[in-house]
C-alpha cells in the first residue's frame, strides 16, 4: 500500500520529535516513522529496574541556563537538580584520594582540556592525545574523562571539534528523567513505530521511502538518525549520498559509552544521595576508568558509566563482563561483601542497537570541518537532524532538539517556496 503525505521525519527521538512538533504547530500533513518499538531514541527513562526514575541515555540538562528543556521542564513539573549539588569522591583503585589529591587531580584535567581547547581554537585539528601530551600521575582520571565527554579514545578526538562545544559548566539532572520530558514535551504525535525505512529513493518527483511497513511517498523528507545508521547503509539513498556528504556521516561516528545500573537490598555505600564517584586505578592505568551515581533518589543503587574503547574491550565480552566490572570497582571502593547483595542489573546496549549504533557523535581527527556540511539540505527536499548537527551543543539532547526544529523551519520554507 502506497501512501502520499507532505512531509515524513524518520526517527522519534529528540530530533525527530521536535521537528513534529514544528510541523504540526504549521498545520502540515506529516508522519513520524521510527524503527523501535518505542519513541524517544537515545532519550529513555527506566522507571521499573532501581524503582526510581534513571535515564538510560540523556540524563543532564547541559548549558542548563539556555537549553530549552529547563523551561519546558518547569511549566511541566519535572523536577531538576542544582548546578554540582552532588558530594563527589575520587578511588584510586585501593584507596579514596585525601583533598589534596582531589585537586591535584582536578587540576589535571582541567589542565589537559585547556591544552586540547588551545590547539582547537588555534585550528590545529590533530588528536586530543598529541595536544595533552605525556599523562601525568592522574592520566588515567583525564583520559576517562575525555571518553566520557566524547564517547571516544583521545587517539580518535578531534581538537577543533571538542574545542567548538559550548560548555558553561551548568549542567543540571533531571531528576523525573530526561526521556521522560522529552516524550512530555514532544505531546502527542503521528509516530509509526515498528517501522524501519530501508531507502529513500529521490530520483522522481516525489520522494519514496520504502519501509517494513510499505511505501511512503512524499514532498519532503527530515532525515533524523543517527550518523551510524547512514554510514553503515543501513538507511540507503538511491541515487547514493553526494560522496561528500557520505564522508562528513562517516567521519562523525558514533562512540561507546554505557551505563550499569544495580539494585541492592539494602544501602551498601553509607554516603550522601545523589554521591558522585570517580575510580580509576593507579596501580593498572591502562585499565577502564568508572563514573558512578551513588543512591540516585535515595534508592539502595549505582549507575556506573563507563566509556571509550577500554570499556568496549570488556563490553565485548558480554553484558555480565560490564556488570562484573561494574561491581569490581563499586567492591574496591566500599567492600566486596556488596556483589552478595545485588537484587537487579541492568546494562545499556546503545551500541549494539541496529538503528542506533553508538552513544553519540565525536569528529575524528582532522575532520571537525565537516559536521557544518550535515546542515546543507540534500536536493532541497531531504534534511537532516539530530545531536551531531547541534552547532556548539552536538553530543547532546537539546543541540538534537534544536537541529529537529531548524529541519522542520527549513523544509517549511522549502515547501512554500515551492507551492
Amino acid at each position: 500500500m502506497t501512501v502520499d503525505i507532505d512531509v515524513v521525519v524518520i526517527g522519534a527521538g529528540a530530533a525527530g520529535l521536535a521537528a513534529g512538533t514544528r510541523l504540526r504547530q504549521a498545520s502540515i500533513p506529516f508522519r513520524i516513522l521510527e524503527a523501535a518499538s518505542s519513541p524517544g531514541g537515545r532519550a529513555a527513562t527506566d522507571t521499573t529496574t532501581l524503582g526510581v526514575p534513571f535515564d538510560l541515555g540523556c540524563h543532564w540538562l547541559h548549558d542548563a541556563r539556555a537549553n530549552p528543556f529547563t523551561d519546558l521542564a518547569a511549566k511541566l513539573g519535572f523536577r531538576v537538580g542544582g548546578n554540582n549539588p552532588n558530594p563527589r569522591r575520587l578511588h584510586l583503585g585501593t584507596r579514596f584520594a585525601g583533598p589534596e589529591e582531589r585537586e591535584q587531580a582536578d587540576a589535571e584535567v582541567d589542565q589537559v582540556f585547556e591544552a586540547i581547547i588551545a590547539a582547537g581554537q588555534a585550528g590545529r585539528d590533530i588528536p586530543a592525545s598529541e595536544a595533552a601530551g605525556p599523562p601525568g600521575r592522574f592520566g588515567p582520571l583525564a583520559r576517562h574523562w575525555l571518553e566520557l565527554m566524547s564517547a571516544a579514545g583521545p587517539d580518535a578526538i578531534s581538537c577543533v571539534d571538542f574545542a567548538l562545544y559550548h560548555d558553561t559548566d551548568d549542567n543540571w539532572p533531571v531528576l523525573d528523567g530526561y526521556g521522560a520530558l522529552v516524550l512530555a514535551a514532544a505531546g502527542a504525535l503521528p509516530v509509526t513505530l515498528d517501522c524501519p525505512v530501508a531507502r529513500i529513493d529521490r530520483s522522481g518527483p516525489r520522494l519514496k521511502l520504502e519501509t517494513a511497513q510499505g511505501i511512503l511517498t512524499c514532498r519532503a523528507v527530515i532525515v533524523a538518525v543517527s550518523t551510524a545508521v547512514i554510514a553503515s547503509g543501513r538507511l540507503a539513498f538511491a541515487p547514493a549520498l553526494p560522496a561528500d556528504l557520505a564522508e562528513a556521516f562517516a567521519a562523525l561516528p558514533l562512540g561507546f559509552a554505557e551505563k550499569v545500573a544495580l539494585l541492592f537490598e539494602e544501602d551498601v555505600f553509607g554516603v550522601p544521595e545523589r554521591t558522585a564517584l570517580d575510580a580509576i586505578d593507579l596501580d593498572h592505568p591502562a585499565r577502564a576508568g568508572a563514573s558512578a551515581l551513588l543512591k540516585p533518589a535515595g534508592a539502595p543503587a549505582a549507575l556506573v558509566h563507563v566509556a571509550g574503547p577500554e570499556a568496549q574491550a570488556i563490553a565485548a565480552e558480554g553484558e555480565g563482563a560490564l556488570v562484573a566490572f561494574a561491581l569490581d570497582v563499586l567492591g574496591s571502593a566500599f567492600g566486596a561483601g556488596l556483589k552478595t547483595k545485588v537484587r537487579r542489573s541492568l546494562v545499556t546496549g546503545w551500541a549494539a542497537m541496529p538503528y542506533i549504533g553508538g552513544a553519540y557523535s565525536c569528529a575524528l581527527p582532522g575532520h571537525a570541518a565537516l559536521r557544518a556540511r550535515l546542515h546543507e539540505p540534500l536536493d532541497e527536499r531531504i534534511f537532516f537532524a539530530g545531536e551531531a548537527l547541534g552547532r556548539e551543543a552536538f553530543s547532546t539532547c537539546h543541540g538534537a532538539h534544536l537541529s529537529g526544529l531548524a529541519a522542520a523551519d527549513a523544509a517549511l520554507a522549502a515547501l512554500n517556496s515551492d507551492r
